[in-house]
Order: structure tokens, then sequence, then C-alpha cells
């Protein structure tokens, strides 16, 4: 009996295979295989339906063919790609065409794992199910919603700024939270306060304790009058200690890793981007060889979860190994559950955690296998997962109360006296560190104490902090805004946009024009911006999943509203949008200056153009504040101009620097660097080119390219020829 099993990732192929029998034979959809149309919308409403159109996307005809071929003489056909929603739409669109060739008495099922493990794989095919039609649904709503907004909102983007832009259901959103904390920061103003700290002098040692109160109201200090004012009066007093508090305190372990909280932990902890984290960790899950070269090895479950469960194999093989490895103090007498919030739908606890398949594939055994970066993340869940399941750590915490006339310090120092998970696992780097303080043995409760110094100190209130991917994360999530496994894509995309930087220190910055496409949707399109609309729309789109909400009615109501923006948004003026300054045109001194859009980027233009041609280069201080950028000199050159005889003057192009003519309009010449070798085709000059990716050598033109030219390209670093006769 010939079987087919299909999988989703071609990496798959080679762990599974070690798992299954000859009559099986495994072929790779390299991801999805259809979609919609690329140059119209593929979606069509009417009163009675909603038709999606799908086609085949351009490179993947040979792999549905290849697919058919193979599924036309299998008489059991096993659909197993990733197991979320877009596996399951690329499973339902895999079985359209199978249908069309399969034998008659063929069976078609859909199998999913968690892991890809020869126990979790002979599960999966012994309890064989269906494509799950809701999960499509859930999908084909998600990716129609994506459509209508992409291609209607980009357009009058392209009409009203600048040609290229792009709009998001859920990037756009993601957008607007960077330029909401700019806003936030830009419209800061820092506030004065000063705190007080008292030195002490105990019988055994020194403690600094912070003044909390004076008299029943807390200490609020606003200026050095008042701090001074308070300084005088508090040497004056004499002070006692109150009273002195012991207790424990407990610090629970982390739950295991989810999608989200992988992302944030990579980024704190190893500085990985949201992308990379992704990538590797679909590595570790489709396998990597260990001891024999040939046979990779999953080491972790799926990962794109939003579950906090484990299994209760997982959980048995995590007590096991910290029961065989650590003290037994170090093991809870029951194992720990997490959950998440009763708020989420049970969509989202459809797999496990992320963990490790087996907790005894230690880091330090896999260490010597994997490149570097796999190996950290390979840690990093391996620690997380051991100490979901320790105990939690303790503290012994005291907290000493200083007293004297109206004054009131307060001092509190911890001490680990158990660690707990902490041995295997410490935290996020982000988190607050323990205070470390100090507080001297041998002092009790009423006994008097001296004040040696008083240390005022100034402080200023501090302005929101830029997003990095990591709190950027934590916030799209607790706004319930897109879904972790799209969170690559989407920061991806609001960076080739142009519409954010990221600076030295990974923090989000929104450029002029992310600014400016944001205020734009948000006053024309309120629905698709608003931050509560779209989570809302996450757990209709969870909802569909669960059988709970019909598609085609999410996707109705939607669209009413949606065609009521977008008609008063396109019936607005047409004219390109310029973001009007206070600042006064220095030239014609009767404009303002506007921030205008070209091919090269962002410009200050006066607002009497045509009759003011002014235009400037700017930048914005730290508060925002628009400042000029005086034009850079031209550089004039010696040689003239071969066409014309004017000297030539270098340029800053979109691209870079280049050469032309200083008598440009009139003369158009552009000096081009020749290669120092012929086109091997016609002898005519090989020409360098630029563009955005950097500078390439063009081949499209070049046919029969031999051996000997492609050594002459290695020798000049060429990418690409281009022959321009």
């Amino acid at each position: 009996m010939k079987k087919l099993l299909i999988v989703e990732s071609p990496a798959k192929i080679k762990t599974i295979s070690k798992f299954l029998g000859k009559e099986f034979k495994i072929l790779s959809t390299m991801g999805h295989v259809k979609d919609l149309p690329a140059k119209k919308v593929g979606v069509t409403i009417d009163d009675k339906n909603i038709d999606i159109e799908y086609v085949a996307i351009p490179d993947k005809e040979k792999t549905i063919a290849e697919i058919c071929k193979a599924a036309a003489v299998s008489d059991e056909i096993y659909l197993a790609p990733d197991p979320d929603r877009e596996g399951e739409i690329i499973a339902w669109h895999i079985e359209q065409e199978i249908k069309k060739v399969a034998k008659k008495k063929a069976k078609i099922y859909r199998i999913a794992f968690n892991e890809i493990t020869k126990t979790a794989v002979n599960e999966a095919l012994e309890n064989p199910s269906e494509v799950d039609l809701q999960k499509v649904s859930a999908q084909q709503a998600r990716r129609v919603l994506d459509r209508w907004v992409g291609y209607e909102v980009s357009p009058i983007l392209w009409t009203k700024l600048a040609p290229g832009l792009s709009a998001g259901r859920v990037q756009s959103v993601a957008l607007r939270l960077i330029c909401d904390r700019e806003e936030a920061i830009r419209s800061f103003r820092p506030e004065e306060y000063w705190t007080i700290a008292g030195l002490f002098n105990a019988a055994k040692g020194e403690l600094e304790a912070s003044l909390t109160h004076i008299g029943k109201e807390k200490a609020e200090i606003t200026n050095k009058d008042q701090a001074d004012e308070i300084v005088k009066k508090i040497k004056k007093a004499n002070y006692v200690i109150d009273s002195i508090t012991d207790k424990e305190r407990i610090k629970n372990p982390y739950a295991p890793f989810m999608t989200s909280t992988l992302q944030q932990a990579a980024f704190n902890q190893l500085g990985f981007s949201v992308k990379k984290t992704m990538q590797l960790a679909q590595q570790l899950y489709e396998g990597i060889p260990l001891d024999d070269a040939k046979t990779p090895v999953a080491l972790i479950t799926y990962m794109r979860t939003d579950s906090l469960r484990l299994s209760d194999t997982a959980i048995k093989n995590a007590r096991e190994y910290i029961s065989d490895n650590f003290a037994k103090e170090y093991l809870p007498k029951t194992s720990l559950v997490y959950e998440k919030s009763k708020s989420k739908t049970k969509a989202q606890d459809a797999h496990e955690a992320i963990r490790p398949i087996e907790a005894s594939i230690t880091p330090e055994r896999v260490s010597r296998y994997l490149p570097k970066d796999l190996a950290k993340l390979y840690e990093l869940i391996w620690k997380r997962y051991i100490a979901c399941q320790m105990k939690p750590a303790v503290y012994a915490q005291r907290q000493v109360v200083i007293k004297g006339d109206e004054f009131t310090f307060k001092v509190t120092g911890s001490t680990l006296i158990f660690d707990g998970f902490l041995k295997v696992y410490s935290g996020d780097e982000d988190e607050e560190k323990e205070q470390k303080v100090v507080i001297p043995q041998g002092i009790n409760a009423k006994d008097a104490i001296k004040l040696d110094k008083v240390n005022p100190k100034q402080h200023f209130t501090q302005p929101p902090p830029k997003y990095t991917e990591a709190s950027l994360v934590k916030e799209m999530e607790k706004e319930g805004i897109g879904r972790p496994s799209t969170y690559a894509t989407i920061m991806n995309t609001i960076r080739a946009r142009s519409y954010t930087t990221l600076d030295t220190k990974k923090k989000f910055t929104p450029t002029e024009l992310g600014m400016t496409v944001t205020k734009l949707l948000t006053e024309n399109l309120p629905h698709i911006m608003n931050i509560k609309f779209t989570a809302l729309m996450e757990e209709d789109l969870d909802k569909i999943a669960q059988g709970e909400f019909e598609r085609d009615e999410l996707l109705r109501d939607f669209y009413k509203n949606f065609q009521e923006d977008i008609a008063l948004f396109k019936g607005k003026d047409g004219k390109r949008i310029a973001e009007p300054t206070e600042l006064t045109c220095p030239q014609c001194n009767e404009g303002k200056l506007a921030i205008r859009f070209g091919k090269t980027g962002e410009f200050l233009g006066c607002m009497r153009y045509p009759d003011c041609d002014y235009t400037s280069n700017f930048k914005r201080n730290e508060q925002g504040i628009i400042e000029l950028v005086k034009a850079e000199p031209l550089i004039v050159l010696e040689e003239p101009c071969p066409v014309c005889g004017k000297p030539l003057r270098q340029v800053n192009g979109k691209f870079g620097p280049f050469i032309a003519c200083s008598g440009y309009p009139e003369c158009k010449y552009i000096h081009q660097i020749k290669a120092s070798f012929p086109c091997p085709v016609d002898g005519g000059d090989v020409i360098q080119r630029r563009w955005r990716g950097g500078t390439f050598w063009d081949v499209e033109t070049i046919q029969n390219v031999n051996l000997q030219f492609l050594a002459i390209l290695k020798k000049h670093h060429a990418l690409i020829v281009h022959c321009p006769s």
C-alpha cells in the first residue's frame, strides 16, 4: 500500500523519514501553494455570497504538480502542514488539488503533531482527522480583511503622499503604537522632584534609609528650597528605630515559553530580533543533526503557540530530570500548572507551550553540534522549561522603620535564602533586580540611632521609553493586536516601508513619513486604526475558528463600515498631503514651510509653491522641534562633461553619490563605471549600476555566459552584469 505524507517545510522531511516505513513518500508544499491573485482584490461580495478567488502562487505550479503526481498513485494521503490556521489553509488547498487526481478509493486525512518525534508522528497517523473547515474559515477571514485594507487603502496613500506606500489592518495599528509613544515623548515636560536619604550609625554598622513620610503625609518634595528647609529640620531631630519587620518573600517560577514571551526573552537576554528568534526556533523544531550528521533530531515543540499548557508527559519528564539532578528540596510535591488570562479564548490554547522534546537533551549535550545562536536559544528554552517545574525562590526580607520627630525613614533589604528555580533560570535582564541593601545585625526596635549624614538628591521625571522589539511585542500582546506568529512580519514591514527606524539602542523611532501616514489614517479610517476594534476583531477570528461565529457575518459587518470610510477618504481633496509647520519660509518671508515627501525622502517646502520654490532638508531635535539643515555645497570636479563640456559635479542621489553634468537638466549626462572586461556576447561595455541593495552588475541580457566569464565576474565581485548595447 502506497502512502503519501505532505508536510509544510522541506526541512522536516529528513527528520520525519527516520520514523516511517518505506511505504511512505514524503513531500513538502514549501509553504503556501495558493493565495489571492496578485493584481486584483480577488474577493467579490454581494447580497448573497462572498466569493474568494485562489490562484497558484507563481513559483508553486511545479510543487503542486509533483504532489498531485504522487497522490494519483497513493492509497492513503496524509496532510500534515503545521498545526495552526496557516497550516490548515495549506492542507485545504492541497486537498482541493489532490481530489482532482486521487484514486476513487484513496483516503485523504489531516494529521497534526506538536513535536516531530516518533511517538507524536505515529500517534497522529493512528488518529487521523479531516481538514478543520472552521480554522480554514478563520484564516480566510483574516486574509480577506488584510486584502481589503491593503488594496483599498494603499492606492489612496500613493495619491495623497508618495508612491510605494502600504497600509495594513494590523501593521498600521502597530505603527500607531510607536507614533503615539513618540508624540508622548515629544510633548513630555520633565518635572522636578527631590529625594532625601539619611545615613544612620547603628551599633554594628551603617544603615541608609529613605525619607518616606513627613507627619502622616508622603514626602513629596518638588524644589531645592523645600528640600533645604526639610534637611535643616531633619538634622535637628533625634531618631529611634521604630520597628523591625521580618518576613519571607516568595518568588514563583516563570511559566514556560509561548511565542510572545520567547520573543521578549530572546531579545532582552540574547539580543535576538523577533525575526531571528522565530527563524532559529523553526530550525530547532524541524530538526538539527546531532551525533549522526545524516539524521536530524527535533529539539523543541511547535514554536507558534499562545498556550502555557504542558502535557502530562512533559511535566513528568521535567520532574524526573529535576529529581535525578537536583537536591530533593528543589522538586515541588505536586506539578505546577500555568494558565493564561481567562479572557483569552480556547483557540489560543490549541498546542502546548514551547519546550524541549526531551529534558535529558541538555544544552551541554547539544552545544558542540549547534551553531552558537541556535545553542543559545535552545539553552534559554530548556532552562525555562526545567525551571517552571521547580520550587519558588525564597527571600528573607527585613524592613526597618526609623522615626525622629515628624520624619519617617524606611529601608528594606532582601537576602536570598533558597534559590529554587533561580538555580536554573534567573529571568529577563529587563526585569527589576533584587534590591541589594545590607542591614546591620544586632539592631533592635526602640534602639536609639544616630543620624550621621543627610543626602538630598534632585531628580526629574522621565518621558515614556521608546519601544524596543521586546516591549512592542509585550504591548501588542497586552492590547490584543495581531498574533505572536505575525509580529516579526509586522516589524519588518514597518521598517521596510521606511515608516520607522531602529536607533543604536535598538529602539523604534517613527520617521516623518510614518507619523504622517499614521495621522492620515487615524483621521480618515477611525475603525481600522482603533486599537480596541483591532483587538475585538482578533477575538472574533478566534470565535470563527471555534465555530462560534460565521465568517461571512464578520466580513459583511467590517466591509459596510470600511466602504463608508473609504468613500469619504477618497472623496477628499486629491492633492498631495503636506504637513504644515510653524516655520516661516526664509526665502519669501510670507509662506509657512510644510513637510513634503519626494522620491528621496521628506523635505521642507514653502506652501506658496510654485510662487516660491524654497526647499530644505531638516531634522528634529530630542524635543521634536524641527531644525533646518543646510544643504551640502556642490562638489564641482575639474573633469569636463564629455557631452556638453560643462564641469562635472558629485551629486547625492537616492542610492548614494554619483557623478553627473552640472548643466542638468539641459544636459542629462551621468558618469558610468565600466568593467575592465567586455560583454562576452557582443563585446559591448559592461556597466556598474546602483539600487537600494547596493552596487551590482546586471546579467539579465547575457546569453550563454561561459565559465571563463563567470570567473571574471567573481574576480570583480560582480553579482549581475548588464550589456548596454
